[in-house]
C-alpha cells in the first residue's frame, strides 16, 4: 500500500482552509456592497444631478407665442404680440396712458416682460433654481406659474431705468404701482389711496 507524505497532507489542509477563508471574505464583501450600490442607485433616480436638471431645463425654448421677449430687449406698449395683447385690458390701458404722458416729458416707457405662458413661467423658475441654488431662493424673484401675475396678464415689467423712475413718481396717478421692493421694474394695477400706492412687498415670495 502507498502512503501519503505528511507534508503533502498538511499543504492540502492549509489550501482548503485558505479557500474557506477567502469564501467567507467574499460573502461579507457582497453583503456590505450590494445595499450601498442599491442605495446610491435609488438616490440618483430620486434626486437628479444639477447637470440633468440643466439639460431638462434647456430642452424647451419659449417663442413669441409664449410672450417671450429676449433678455436686454424691450418692446412698445403698442406692439402687436402676445406679450402685450394678452395683458389685462385695464392694465394695458393704464400703461399706455402713462406712456403717452411720459413721452411728453421725454421719457420712453418700454416693456421688458408682459404676459407669459405658464410653460414660459415654469422655464424661468427652473432657470432661477439653477441660478440661485434652491427653490426657496428662486421664488424671491420668479413665481410659480400658478402664482405669477405675468401668467394672468396682471403684471408688466418696465424699462429703461428712467422709465421706472418716472413711474415711481407718477405711476399712482394711473394706478400703476411697483409691487416688490427688490424689483424696481415690476408694476401692477393696484388700488391707490389718496394718490398713494399701497406698501410694497419685500419680494415675490412674501
Amino acid at each position: 500500500m502507498l502512503h501519503s507524505h505528511p507534508v503533502t497532507r498538511r499543504s492540502t489542509r492549509r489550501l482548503r482552509a485558505l479557500v474557506f477563508v477567502l469564501g467567507v471574505v467574499a460573502v461579507l464583501v457582497a453583503v456590505v456592497l450590494v445595499p450601498i450600490r442599491f442605495a446610491v442607485a435609488n438616490s440618483s433616480s430620486a434626486a437628479p444631478s444639477t447637470e440633468v436638471v440643466a439639460e431638462r431645463s434647456s430642452s424647451w425654448s419659449p417663442g413669441i407665442g409664449d410672450g417671450y421677449i429676449a433678455d436686454g430687449e424691450s418692446i412698445s406698449l403698442w406692439s402687436d404680440v402676445p406679450a402685450i395683447t394678452r395683458l389685462d385690458p385695464a392694465l394695458l390701458a393704464a400703461a399706455r396712458k402713462a406712456a403717452s404722458d411720459a413721452a411728453r416729458d421725454g421719457v420712453d416707457i418700454r416693456v421688458t416682460n408682459g404676459w407669459r405662458s405658464a410653460a414660459y413661467q415654469q422655464r424661468l423658475l427652473d432657470d432661477a433654481v439653477l441660478q440661485y441654488g434652491s427653490l426657496q431662493q428662486a421664488l424671491r424673484w420668479v413665481s410659480t406659474p400658478q402664482a405669477s401675475h405675468h401668467v394672468t396678464g396682471h403684471a408688466i415689467d418696465i424699462g429703461p431705468t428712467d422709465a421706472d423712475d418716472w413711474l415711481h413718481r407718477h405711476g399712482a396717478d394711473y394706478g400703476l404701482c411697483q409691487t416688490y421692493s427688490n424689483e424696481i421694474w415690476h408694476f401692477e394695477l393696484r388700488e391707490t389711496h389718496d394718490g398713494e400706492c399701497p406698501p410694497m412687498l419685500s419680494d415675490a415670495a412674501s
